[in-house]
């Protein structure tokens, strides 16, 4: 099901409920039921819980889109420490250059074919990625330079490779869902206490409240749909893409 599509049902069926309790309220409400006698205290808690509940709904944004952000930067790192040993071993002999380049082309073919989508599906790496990044560590630390300048290329190729490793390790790591289940209770319990303290104020069957009342809780499930969205950088929503190995090995789409 398309996000866009997840994201419209939500806000309608928010509405609905809100709307349904309404209706359903007014007409069981006794006829003598004075709205305008809501206790201020009431009225007080209402305020208060809201304005707790935007700043924790504030808090989720702000952390899902952090490590979204965090995972593209993850992407680019990686990317950019194979573009360097992709780059630096143009002092080294043919043949080892040669072959190193091919292994840093095959990684980042099997990063852009395969990886990608195996993260996507099943928010794992592959194995073959990683005896891929082992063969390039192979070949770049055990080759022995034969001049100074190749003896002053040797150890920023090692740094990149080292740096390469890291980068995959943290995308590794960021693979799954940002945020604990325990958070998302929190984040629906909420919701429903948030907008359930809307009949707590007695609202009435007036087209400007029901109106309110519904705009009210389309802006909560909008909220909670935005932070589900972004829960998890590399499979669902604004994702965390692998153009930035495009960009540097365009070669790499097969």
């Amino acid at each position: 099901m398309p996000d866009w599509l997840v994201l419209v049902l939500a806000i309608l069926a928010a509405c609905a409920v809100v709307v349904v309790i309404t209706l359903v309220r007014d007409k069981r409400a006794p006829e003598d039921e004075d709205p305008s006698e809501t206790p201020d205290v009431i009225e007080y808690m209402t305020m208060w819980i809201g304005v707790i509940y935007a700043i924790v709904l504030g808090l989720a944004v702000a952390g899902v889109w952090e490590a979204r952000s965090a995972a593209q930067d993850h992407v680019q790192a990686e990317a950019q420490a194979l573009h360097e040993i992709h780059e630096r071993v143009r002092v080294y002999p043919p043949d080892v250059r040669d072959r190193i380049r091919a292994d840093v082309d095959a990684y980042a073919g099997q990063v852009v074919g395969k990886e990608w989508k195996e993260m996507s599906d099943h928010g794992r790496l592959t194995q073959r990625g990683a005896e891929l990044l082992a063969t390039i560590r192979q070949d770049v630390t055990d080759y022995q330079p034969k001049t100074d300048f190749e003896a002053q290329a040797y150890q920023p190729l090692v740094d990149q490779v080292a740096a390469l490793d890291q980068a995959r390790s943290a995308r590794a790591d960021s693979t799954g869902a940002t945020m604990p289940n325990v958070v998302w209770a929190g984040l629906l319990v909420g919701a429903v206490i948030t907008v359930g303290m809307v009949f707590a104020l007695q609202i009435r069957r007036t087209r400007r409240e029901l109106v309110l009342a519904g705009l009210f809780s389309a802006t909560i499930a909008f909220m909670l749909f935005l932070i589900w969205d972004f829960d998890e950088p590399y499979s669902r929503g604004i994702t965390a893409t692998v153009q930035p190995f495009l960009n540097l090995f365009p070669h790499a789409r097969g």
